[in-house]
């Protein structure tokens, strides 16, 4: 048996998700955007009350790695780290992207007729005109690494002509003008990254003793941060 917390903070959404093997037990979602500081601990406070686990009673903790939001990522990684530490569990690091993808095909299972003529692409919106992506088949195999790329008429060309693509998150909608054109491309309204989308792929490492070093992980953030202008009277 082994009782998991999950973190979710590499997007907009925060969300946290206690599970047993791959049965979640309690899960929180806010949409509520740059408020991971103030929600995060209140939300891993709640799913504890709710299910009468505590840290001493977790066999791991896992988080969304990244890509994504560089100050989520800060957030989600150092209360991660900090639970770790007092309680002495293992870490276990989730890509994001392929947690995003495990939540696509998870929400089509039975409404498409045939999974495997599909190959599966989570966006996340990376500011300016680029988005974090990565494409998966229905198998979870990934079929190209993670990349921040800018999206134009011509990207997954070569791809759309073999199969059709699901796309999903923030960054899509972005991208969404660029591709509807088409036939091919499709998009998966309404998706939220979620930290139940975690759990079947931290409990694979879990089994496998997979667990990151406390000490020295760091988020995965593709790209160097670059801070804006201070908006405070006087820094300028």
């Amino acid at each position: 048996m082994a009782r998991i917390l999950h973190i979710e903070t590499a997007t907009q959404i925060c969300s946290v998700a206690l599970s047993e093997n791959e049965t979640i037990l309690s899960s929180r979602v806010s949409v509520e955007k740059n408020a991971h500081s103030s929600i995060l601990t209140v939300f891993i406070a709640e799913t504890f009350n709710e299910t009468g686990i505590s840290t001493h009673n977790l066999d791991a903790i896992s988080v969304s790695m990244g890509p994504g939001s560089y100050t989520g990522l800060r957030i989600g990684v150092s209360t991660a780290k900090g639970l770790c530490y007092a309680s002495d569990k293992p870490l276990i690091a989730v890509s994001t992207l392929e947690g995003m993808a495990s939540g696509m095909i998870r929400m089509v299972s039975g409404k498409l007729k045939n999974l495997t003529d599909y190959l599966f692409c989570p966006m996340i919106d990376a500011r300016r005109m680029e988005v974090y992506s990565a494409i998966f088949t229905s198998q979870m195999v990934q079929a190209r690494e993670t990349k921040a790329e800018i999206i134009d008429g011509q990207s997954f060309t070569e791809l759309l002509i073999q199969k059709k693509m699901l796309f999903a998150g923030d960054g899509a909608e972005k991208c969404r003008p660029f591709l509807t054109g088409n036939p091919n491309a499709e998009f998966l309204d309404d998706f939220v990254p979620s930290a139940n989308y975690l759990v079947e792929i931290a409990y694979r490492k879990f089994k496998e003793n997979n667990f990151e070093n406390v000490a020295y992980f760091e988020p995965f953030y593709l790209k160097d941060f670059i801070a804006g202008p201070p908006k405070v009277k006087g820094l300028i």
